[in-house]
This record gives C-alpha cells, structure tokens and sequence, in this order.
C-alpha cells in the first residue's frame, strides 16, 4: 500500500480519472454560473455585461427575500423533525425492538425509496377538502377539530409539506443513526446501568455523546438536502399559495428558465452556494462542545 501511495504515475491512474469527471460535472458548470452572475440575458437573446447589477437586484428584491426565509424555515424545521424523528427510531430499533427490529425498519423505510411525485400525490389525496374530505381531515375532524382547504394558506401548505418530507425521510435516519448506536460497545452501556443510569438519563449521558458523530453527520446531510428542497414543492404545492412555499431552488428555476434571466438565476444559485456552506461551519462548530459536561 505505501509502495502504490509514494508512486505518483499509479496515483494519477487511479485518481486521474475520478478528478476528471468531478472537474467536468461539478467544478465547470459551478465556475461557470459564477460567470455568468455578472451579465444579464439568455442563450437566445444574448449575453451584455451587467457587473454586480444581479447582485444589487438580489439585495432589494423582496420576492427573493421571501425565498430566503422559507428556504432557512423549512431546511430548520424538517431537518430537526427528520434527525429527531430518526433517533427516535433508531432507540426503539436498539433498545425496544432488538433483533426483531428487521421488519419495522423495513417498513419504516420504505417512503424513502417512493418516487416524490407519488408521495406528494398521496398527501394531495389525504389533506384534500374537495370533492370530499381526505383522510386526514376526516381524521382530524372526528377529534372535533375542523380545518379548511390545507393548501389555501401558506401556513397550511407549510405544514403539510413538513409533515411530508418528514414522513418520506425518517426511515432513512432511523437507518442511519440505528448503524451508528450499534457502534456502541454493549459493555459501556452495561456499566452505565450499573450506575443507575436508565430512561433518559442513559441516552442523555451516555448514548447521545457517543453517537453524536452520527448524529452530527446527519444534521447536515439532512440541512444540506432540504436547503436544496425543490421537487417535493413542485410537486406537492408548486410554491403556492402565490409564492408563500416558493424556495430559493424553485425561484432560481423559474427566474432562469420560465423568464429567460440566466444572470439573475445564477446569482440566486450562488446565494444558495454560500447558504449552504455558511449552515454547514455553523453546525461543525457547535458540534465542538462537550455533550458529556452538563
């Protein structure tokens, strides 16, 4: 192995082809919207230089505010329920289920493997009003409780997108944190028992800081996709009502190809770009705190 790492003509085989795609389907066209941030116009009507214009557009434009503020809402919302959702399953695969966790986890994950559209389909018919009630406003209304048309407000809509995107991903992070609790030796949790540590207390002091890699890698795969959301909104409300569930994504989309503003598309995917990755050092440096004092 040190032979193959010290021969630089073998490293260039074998990573040479891996850097070449990488450099083609992801460094290219990322380089290339930056370019094209500092002009305005199309592949049809042309290209004339605007300088930081799309970005003085993107400081004062409210829409793309709004945007911003649904992007940051959703991606903290559904990624605190999908996480915690998933850690919650993962302590009833470990510790409740065990061994005969096999067929829950299965079932549990399988939405994650349902095309979005379906999904969002299924809630339509769930949360409908007309022409009759779905089923979850017929449940909600046996409870006494009566709701109107979900998708008729954007709060509504919200809701029911959450609840979605929760509901199709949960399985996935109960899989993954479940893989990484198993990680924990048996002996450690054995001694904790011992102590008297159980219930809350044990995965308070004991489990949550053992696993808070997993965890950790979670929180920002989980940040980082739902930052990104765009196919579950288009597929489920289509940004409606009126732009109230309207993402960065989908409002990058349409700006570049339904009007035709590739600059001023390429600047709100640039916006994102730096979302992203401000959310990200964020989260790596709270995870720097000690979870076992406290």
């Amino acid at each position: 192995m040190r032979s193959v790492l010290g021969d630089r003509r073998a490293l260039a085989i074998l990573l040479g082809p891996a850097l070449l795609v990488y450099t083609l389907a992801m460094l290219v066209p990322m380089v290339w919207s930056l370019g094209y941030t500092f002009f305005k116009g199309n592949v049809i009507e042309g290209f004339t230089f605007d300088g930081f214009g799309n970005f003085e557009k993107l400081w004062h434009d409210p829409q793309a505010h709004s945007a911003l503020w649904f992007t940051f809402k959703y991606g903290v919302v559904v990624s605190v329920g999908q996480v915690l959702a998933g850690y919650l399953l993962a302590l009833l695969y470990v510790f409740v289920l065990r061994r005969s966790s096999a067929l829950i986890r299965t079932l549990v994950f399988f939405p994650v493997i349902l095309p979005t559209v379906a999904v969002a389909l299924m809630f339509q018919k769930l949360f409908a009003v007309a022409p009759q009630n779905g089923l979850a406003n017929t449940a909600i209304e046996a409870l006494g409780i009566h709701h109107g048309d979900w998708f008729a407000s954007g709060a509504g809509a919200f809701m029911v997108l959450v609840v979605m995107d929760v509901w199709r991903s949960m399985g996935f992070y109960g899989v993954l944190i479940y893989a990484g609790l198993l990680d924990i030796p048996e002996e450690t949790i054995e001694s904790a028992r011992m102590d008297g540590a159980t219930g809350l207390r044990l995965v308070r002091h004991i489990v949550l800081p053992l696993s808070w890699p997993v965890v950790l890698s979670s929180v920002v795969f989980s940040i980082n996709g739902t930052l990104k959301v765009f196919d579950s909104v288009l597929a489920l409300t289509n940004g409606g009502p009126g732009s109230d569930t309207t993402p960065l994504t989908l409002y990058m989309f349409r700006t570049a190809f339904s009007y035709g503003d590739y600059g001023y598309g390429s600047t709100i995917a640039s916006l994102l770009t730096v979302v992203c990755l401000g959310v990200t050092l964020i989260i790596f440096r709270f995870s720097r705190r000690d979870l076992t004092k406290g």
